[in-house]
């Protein structure tokens, strides 16, 4: 078979991913944070986008310009010479103006003609009386000391709030007087930097000595020293040792409750007799040591100022209509104002004679242009999505959670006759404020679970909802394990395994039922010993 070269036709079709299409996709995902920073980036990067609520530029006023001409002889068409003050000159009488326009001479000559002295004639005004008395006199508020003019618009209380002291800061402020030795220092430093928002230190500091070129002895004798700074139990390696940091600092770290201290475990199980048997002590003591336990801080460096929470902003509101039906309406705050400044491209474009001047503006305007577009379908998009999710899970506005339906993106986006992804993308980040609170999106679509009737399938989240309450209800005499909990549910017409049930027992983190027992027969037994305790003070004789 010989090889030929020849030309070929083919016609097919394909998806080009172009740059503004690529932009439409990432700007559908973002929240209305970062879309506000994309486009606060936009604005600086391209000069014809604009804000849509900023003002235009105010021209000059009239009367100035007016003044100016009259100034240099100009603007007396109409026949009166502006005064620069609004108002003309046949406001001045003509003796006025003679006397104006008249060469007055020296001081000795004004006097003689006046036949009196000049101070006898223009006397200190009561407004230059009152200015010079002003310049001597003490001031009296802050903006005259110099602090700041309290009148401006652009005046702010906050910028004279101290800023918040940190963990960092306050172990740092501790470190430059504990350490003289510039070795020290720095490995001190260097783990305080690796200490968490609560306080605590990685277990293993060993990388620590490596990367500094120190010993680890140098490297535990500076953190013996940070774990006294304030606050007690800070710069621990794992909460064993914050408490015993703490009680040391309160000469409470005795041999019985180290040996507390050392098998928290047994504590978190509720395992008192052990805990008995291991610190050698009686029922009293260990109720005791257990109540200063309890009152230690187990996150000593929460106390100081940790990053700051962004506020989460709904982007959509949902209200019920007057109809008995649901009113869904975006969040204007939440959605960027930006326009194309057509006068200003018109201007440039009759301006400019550089060709790349010319395309560098055109790109600009084309992107400007595509970006307004993007913003609208995002927000048409958006309120599109919102109002199918309010119709499918009309039960849940209606009667809460228990009536939430199973729900996938496949059919949303068959409803709305859109492609999955985009479903996707636009419950991504977004949050929906009702009137059961305000709940992401996505919260909205949940898997089924079967009914055991061979009715409607149930929803995942309901039948958490399910379990929780259960839970919460049971008797401290009668709790229930998973498979008690899945006869109830079946009997509820839930068909759900034991392995499920477990799993999302420990999603909502609930303990199991050995754990629940043990910690609701503790505070039955806490509040039966209190209240015996209170009846036998009140029958004491008086």
């Amino acid at each position: 078979m010989a090889l030929t070269q020849r030309l070929e036709f083919r016609q097919s079709q394909s998806l080009v991913m172009t740059p503004q299409l690529m932009q439409a996709i990432k700007l559908l995902q973002l929240s209305n944070l970062d879309l506000t920073t994309f486009v606060e980036e936009e604005l600086e990067r391209n000069p014809l986008l604009e804000r849509a609520n900023d003002e235009a530029g105010g021209e000059a006023p009239a009367e100035a310009g007016q003044f100016g001409d009259g100034d240099e002889g100009g603007g007396q068409g109409d026949g009166h010479a502006d005064d620069g003050f609004g108002g003309s000159a046949d406001a001045f009488e003509p003796g006025q103006e003679e006397w104006m326009s008249k060469e007055l001479g020296t001081r000795a000559e004004i006097e003689q003609t006046l036949d009196t002295g000049l101070d006898n004639v223009f006397s200190e005004e009561p407004a230059e009386a009152a200015a010079r008395n002003a310049q001597d006199a003490a001031p009296t508020t802050y903006t005259e000391w110099g602090g700041g003019a309290s009148g401006d618009e652009d005046y702010n209380l906050e910028a004279f709030v101290a800023a918040e002291m940190t963990l960092s800061d306050h172990l740092a402020e501790q470190l430059s007087v504990a350490f003289t030795a510039p070795a020290q220092r720095m490995i001190g430093q260097y783990l305080i930097d690796l200490v968490d928002e609560a306080g605590y230190l990685p277990p293993d500091l060993g990388q620590a000595a490596e990367r500094l070129g120190a010993s680890q002895a140098d490297v535990e004798d500076v953190l013996a020293v940070l774990q006294k700074f304030d606050p007690p139990g800070v710069c621990a390696r794992n909460l064993s040792e914050c408490l015993a940091i703490q009680l040391r600092e309160l000469d409470r770290y005795d041999p019985a409750m180290q040996a507390l201290v050392e098998h928290l475990d047994l504590l978190a199980k509720r395992d008192i007799a052990s805990l008995r048997k291991l610190c050698g002590v009686d029922d009293e003591d260990i109720a005791d040591m257990i109540g200063e336990i309890r009152r230690l801080n187990p996150k000593p460096g929460m106390k100081f100022g940790s990053a700051r929470l962004q506020t989460m902003v709904p982007d959509v509101y949902v209200r019920p209509g007057p109809d008995g039906g649901w009113h869904v309406e975006l969040n204007s705050d939440t959605l960027p104002r930006v326009l194309v400044n057509q006068t200003y491209y018109s201007e440039l474009s009759k301006k400019i004679g550089k060709d790349g001047d010319k395309s560098y503006f055109t790109d600009a305007l084309q992107n400007a242009t595509w970006l307004v577009r993007a913003l609208d379908q995002r927000a048409r998009t958006i309120l599109k999505v919102a109002t199918e999710i309010v119709r499918q899970q009309d039960g849940f506005f209606t009667h809460g959670v228990a009536h939430l339906r199973p729900l996938n993106l496949k059919a949303v986006a068959d409803a709305i006759q859109m492609h999955e992804s985009t479903v996707s993308r636009v419950t991504a980040n977004k949050y929906m404020a009702t009137n059961r609170g305000t709940f992401e999106l996505k919260y909205f679509f949940t898997a089924s679970i079967a009914s055991a009737d061979g009715g409607e399938a149930h929803s995942a989240e309901a039948v958490r909802h399910h379990i929780k309450q259960l839970i919460d209800s049971e008797e401290p005499a009668a709790i229930l394990s998973d498979d008690t909990i899945v006869e109830r549910l079946r009997a509820s017409g839930i068909d759900i395994a034991r392995r499920t049930v477990a799993k999302y027992r420990e999603a909502m983190r609930i303990p199991s039922s050995v754990q629940r027992r043990r910690d609701k027969q503790s505070a039955l037994g806490n509040v039966l010993s209190t209240a015996m305790s209170d009846r036998s003070r009140n029958t004491e004789p008086a």
